[in-house]
């Protein structure tokens, strides 16, 4: 293998297998761990240069100054684009492909080799904090869409780093948990997005999660790293740990991994160096994740040395936020077709938002905007009269009587109320998972009072995750933005006003309640486990199988013109229908391919995403569509065989508009693969009904094909134990910490805007005080505090002490490391 160094030489010119054969020990194993925060090592002598990671989902966050991971400190200027919960709603891999572009250019700009995105975890609940960083709770619609970013992020030289890898469902604990599940659902739910997106655009890097699976962690999972990633799916790239979420850093690297991060002051690379020399991990192995590593990251480094420093089209960027926003925004209820508005509508705009927009959710994502639109500063440009503006709540906190009062008289001098509402910034965030599915009590509050005082109300909704609708009745409309970065305020006017059609179509199912949700009796982890007892029956796999009602079904959402389906004809490879739109305006649909299997041999959900197209057509205008029957088709994993099989038998082929609104279908015979099946159906009744939630302990170890691990906390912490759990420590200075760290939490929350680091450092193991110090504390170190909080207090003291020192040295040396 050829490749540049520095930009002094070309690719063919210099061979990677003989620089590394001049590096030594240390300098191979001081490369797969970082220099700082952000960056990689160099070797100076050999013209070996570093690169430059940074986070990226929906926006380039690169830090000046001090680094931090949860982006408490500033970061320059980036477009700061909608997040991928709303582009999933756009269901057009297409748009993903022109923001991923766009980010490119940006990441390029500020020197970036690496975006640390996309996020593509499947919302296993309504819960997860992080869900509005991640696409949908369907692998298939998951995989296509981060295939669209990664492919547009790297077309501009800059490396993609879709995350995280996986089964990462939760932020409470994350760095703590077990994520327990069968092969078969790891396969099919939680791996099939990360499979598209590799076998379809080739990122170069890959984040490995916090968690375990199945007893191993992540980052140090060979079955993950080495026997599915790179010998099933084919991945020529690296692996790089979430940021603190390397255990072993050695058995990281025998594993499959490429690069620990961020640096922890030369602890890690020692420890390398030893299991080196000890015998533990062979020089060779090394030298080989040496040259994975190098192989993906200088081609990079080539690249962005070509175009760092050179300026973008601010405004054309803020232009495609836009774009991005409009195309992504789900019209969710519309009676008596109140919208679009007519012109010259009379218009009382209500509620906090439509003056300080939530438009990103809260964590390491946080972008630092390059301009930020607001309804009240934008409204003026469209065709409406505006009554005024109330801000009917606070953003958190109680119901306030008064503005409440304010708002109701603003809205009987109106036509139309425009009441904007939704998940406030401490319901959404990277470190915590929602409570509940509630929107805020005061506003719930404030749209009764608003819809008593005039019944011409339209919702406009932020957030970045399912909510229940209880109160959807006093709404003639409502009309979903999720978090619309920058320019979503112009975005939704203009779908308001019918300058734009709205198109999106929901990426995730809207249960009626929490309780309805096939996952909340497991969620989240107790204790150590996150038993994921629903196995195949996430989102709307549960709801069609069992026949359960719900709010909106996924792949929801209405249009200002009709569209009908008709004549179709499938075959093995594809299904084709005729799409026509009949109503009076231009538009697109969402059309969607459901695969039903009419076998019995294998249970199933009753149906599964299988294919979908987004298709423009003027009034009037109508158009033959074709989507393709793929490899992931009619397929499901067969754990005795080991792989993917085919059942041979009838499968009928549906499409509509949503998963609940079929509109056409045909069936088709597959071919099978005459495996063997994979399990006695009589011992999954509950698998074969769908009917999950109260799995018992017999069925799910029958499902596992073992016993369940043991998942509770003994009293006796160890070095992987949450920092949360000292609640439990034998030595009154832990459960001190403990009481000092949960106040301290407490009140940031009371404030409204949970303290992140606090909330980091609440949920991280011990072992992550090591891994996210920077070198100040060593894994040594963290040996000795939890001897100390587990009861030998002073010989615990005395090994950090000692340890202290010791660690010096080898920062010494680490710096010294060029």
């Amino acid at each position: 293998m050829f490749i540049s160094i520095s930009g002094k030489k070309k690719v063919r010119d210099v061979d990677i297998k003989k620089l590394i054969q001049k590096m030594t020990l240390e300098e191979k194993c001081y490369l797969l761990s970082g220099k700082d925060f952000w960056q990689t090592r160099s070797v100076e002598r050999l013209g070996l240069p570093n690169v430059t990671l940074a986070d990226g989902p929906h926006g380039v966050r690169k830090q000046e100054g001090a680094s931090d991971q949860l982006g408490l400190n500033g970061s320059l200027p980036a477009t700061c684009y909608p997040t991928a919960a709303t582009i999933a709603n756009s269901w057009d891999p297409k748009l993903g492909e022109e923001i991923g572009e766009h980010l490119g250019v940006e990441a390029a700009s500020q020197d970036v080799c690496v975006l640390l995105g996309p996020g593509m975890n499947i919302k296993r609940s309504p819960l997860c904090g992080r869900n509005f960083e991640y696409f949908s709770e369907d692998p298939y619609l998951t995989g296509k869409m981060a295939a669209g970013y990664i492919r547009g992020i790297q077309s501009k030289g800059v490396g993609a780093c879709p995350k995280h890898f996986a089964a990462n469902s939760q932020e409470l604990r994350r760095m703590a948990s077990d994520s327990v599940m069968d092969e078969r659902t790891l396969r099919e739910i939680y791996l099939t997005g990360f499979e598209i997106a590799v076998k379809e655009a080739a990122p170069r890097s890959i984040m490995t999660s916090y968690n375990r699976i199945n007893g191993v962690y992540a980052n140090e999972n060979e079955h993950l790293l080495q026997e599915i990633l790179r010998d099933d799916w084919g991945f020529d790239g690296f692996a790089v740990s979430d940021w603190g979420a390397s255990n072993d850093h050695t058995a990281g690297v025998a594993a499959g991994s490429h690069l620990e991060m961020p640096t922890t002051g030369g602890d890690s690379d020692e420890e390398l160096i030893q299991a080196v020399r000890s015998g533990r991990i062979s020089e060779a192995l090394v030298d080989r994740r040496v040259e994975e590593l190098l192989t993906a990251v200088l081609p990079l480094r080539e690249a962005v040395d070509q175009v760092k420093g050179k300026e973008y089209d601010r405004e054309a960027h803020h232009r495609m936020a836009q774009k991005a926003a409009e195309q992504s925004i789900v019209l969710l209820k519309n009676d008596h077709r109140i919208l679009p508005l007519a012109k010259q509508t009379k218009v009382a705009v209500i509620g906090d938002f439509a003056k300080t927009p939530r438009y990103q959710g809260a964590g390491s994502s946080v972008v630092n905007p390059t301009k930020l639109d607001s309804t009240l500063d934008v409204i003026k440009d469209f065709p409406l009269e505006l009554a005024g503006f109330a801000p009917g709540y606070h953003r958190t906190g109680p119901a306030d009587p008064a503005l409440e009062r304010e708002a109701a008289e603003l809205a009987k001098k109106a036509d139309v109320v425009l009441l904007y509402i939704g998940l406030d910034e401490i319901s959404e965030s990277e470190g915590l998972d929602r409570s509940n599915m509630k929107l805020p009590e005061s506003q719930i509050r404030l749209l009764q009072m608003v819809s008593d005082a005039n019944p011409h109300v339209v919702a406009v909704l932020s957030g970045g995750s399912a909510i229940e609708m209880p109160w959807i009745g006093q709404c003639e409309a409502v009309i979903h933005g999720y978090l619309s970065g920058q320019a979503g305020a112009a975005a939704m006017l203009g779908a308001i006003t019918g300058k734009v059609n709205p198109s999106g179509k929901l990426n995730e199912t809207y249960p009626l309640t929490y309780e309805d949700v096939p996952s909340a009796p497991y969620f989240p982890s107790r204790e150590r486990n996150a038993e994921y007892r629903e196995g195949l029956y996430v989102g709307y796999r549960y709801y069609e199988t069992v026949g359960k009602p719900v709010r909106f079904p996924f792949g929801y959402g209405l249009s200002y013109t009709t569209f009908t389906y008709s004549d179709l004809t499938v075959n093995e490879k594809e299904a084709s229908f005729t799409l026509a739109n009949t109503g009076e305006r231009d538009g697109a649909e969402v059309t969607q391919l459901y695969v039903c299997a009419k076998c019995s041999g294998v249970y199933r959900p009753a149906k599964e995403l299988k294919g979908f197209q987004k298709v423009f057509l003027k009034a009037g205008e109508s158009k033959r569509v074709t989507i393709p029957l793929d490899d992931k088709a009619f397929r499901y994993f067969n754990g005795k065989t080991d792989r993917f099989e085919v059942e041979g038998g009838e499968y009928e082929i549906l499409i509509g508009a949503s998963c609940a609104d079929i509109r056409l279908s045909a069936t088709v015979t597959a071919a099978g693969t005459e495996a063997p099946l994979p399990r006695d159906a009589s011992r999954l009744p509950s698998y074969q009904s769908g009917n999950i939630l109260a799995v018992s302990d017999q069925e799910f170890q029958a499902l596992l094909g073992h016993d369940i691990p043991d998942g509770y906390w003994s009293g006796e912490l160890d070095i992987n134990d949450a920092i949360c759990q000292l609640y439990y420590a034998k030595r009154w200075i832990g459960r001190l910490v403990y009481k000092v760290l949960t106040g301290l939490l407490e009140k940031s929350m009371a404030k409204g805007k949970p303290d992140l680091n606090i909330m980091f450092i609440y949920n991280m193991p011990f072992r992550g005080i090591g891994k996210m110090a920077g070198g100040m504390c060593s894994q040594y170190m963290v040996e000795g505090m939890v001897k100390a909080v587990n009861g030998h207090f002073f010989k615990g003291l005395g090994q950090i002490i000692s340890g202290f020192f010791r660690q010096r040295k080898v920062m010494k040396k680490a710096n010294g490391m060029k």
